[in-house]
């Protein structure tokens, strides 16, 4: 069989992801204060540019989805089953217990309370939302099953359309997140929250639906996912890219005053991913799932779904906040660490075979 493999903008997003951080903090030096500005443009208490790029990443994610395969999923209950539990009941506590452990424990003699709280809610943020689109080239990348993978994929973002609320409104009371809002006190904003639901989960969901029910029945399944679909991933990295751009340029005086941050960020995120792998894979073989039912229910727990993480980061504290900053940071460790599990599970099958 011939070997699966990374596209090009795949297999090196992390190095893109560190050049935009570079041309970001360069392009927020350059600016200064000036760059303030885009901050202010805000519907809903949601950066309207920002908006716009993150529906553009994730707009061709939601049109791979195919919602009528979730009437086969009782193929493959227990791997669905396991899916959802490593997802929603046990990852959103871990990420939020191991980073807590972190940044106030482990760290607190580096960084402060105020910034560690930052850097808190944003990995809560993405703990509280499991990959989405990008399992498709984990399962892939470990031959999955590709019908059990959008099986799941679509279980998973009608389960985030009621979830993702009242987990980050829960973790959030529970370790002491106190929110800044327009109005001047704390709390938990539930209307940006909801309207960030809307615009970056429900309508790009059902424009993507719309988009298959569009052009199916008309050019056919082979053109829409072989000519179509390819068409649409430069859109949805580019938008990635810009986004990247414009978050470091509002992060470029705590990057350059603050180097470490990244490393002090990236080692609980980093911790987090393999441990919730471990479970999930570790349970699977437990439950005697295939190889290729197991590796993508452990894959889809350990990746995240950081397009929505990122918007509602930036929505609820802000582009200059510690929480964006966090959330990006998990798009700078997400390629190297999936890709290093996709290498643990393809030499450990071969090794028994």
């Amino acid at each position: 069989m011939k070997e699966a493999k990374l596209g090009f903008f795949e297999r090196w997003l992390s190095v893109w992801v560190a050049l935009c951080i570079a041309a970001g903090v360069m392009l927020g030096h350059a600016f200064g204060d000036r760059i303030e500005v885009i901050s202010q443009w805000e519907l809903f208490g949601i950066n309207i540019p920002v908006a716009i790029l993150v529906w553009l990443m994730i707009f061709p994610m939601m049109a791979q989805i195919d919602f009528s395969s979730i009437g086969k999923s009782r193929d493959n209950l227990k791997g669905l089953t396991l899916t959802v539990v490593a997802n929603w009941l046990i990852k959103p506590l871990t990420m939020a217990m191991i980073s807590y452990f972190f940044f106030y424990v482990v760290f607190a003699d580096m960084i402060a309370p105020k910034t560690a709280e930052e850097y808190l809610a944003g990995a809560i943020l993405l703990g509280a939302a499991p990959c989405t689109a990008m399992v498709f080239v984990w399962s892939y990348l470990t031959r999955g099953n590709p019908r059990y993978t959008l099986i799941q994929v679509s279980v998973n973002d009608l389960i985030l359309l009621v979830a993702f609320i009242p987990i980050v409104a829960l973790l959030f009371n529970l370790f002491g997140i106190a929110i800044p809002t327009n109005a001047g006190t704390l709390g938990i904003p539930y209307d940006t929250l909801t309207a960030s639901v809307i615009i970056f989960v429900v309508i790009p969901l059902l424009a993507g639906y719309l988009v298959r029910r569009l052009f199916i029945p008309s050019k056919g399944t082979t053109w829409y996912e072989e000519a179509f679909l390819p068409t649409l991933k430069p859109l949805s990295i580019g938008a990635l890219l810009l986004t990247l751009i414009l978050i470091f340029a509002f992060q470029g005086n705590t990057i350059t005053r603050d180097p470490l941050a990244i490393v002090l960020i990236a080692l609980p995120l980093t911790i987090q991913t393999y441990f919730i792998f471990a479970i999930t894979w570790y349970a699977g073989k437990w439950f005697k799932l295939p190889p290729s039912v197991c590796a993508p229910s452990a894959l889809i727990g350990a990746s995240n779904f950081f397009e929505l993480a990122v918007a509602v980061a930036i929505a609820l504290f802000g582009l200059d906040s510690g929480a964006s900053l966090a959330t990006v940071v998990g798009v700078l460790i997400e390629v190297p660490v999936m890709l290093s599990l996709v290498w643990w599970i393809n030499r450990t099958l071969r090794s028994k075979s």
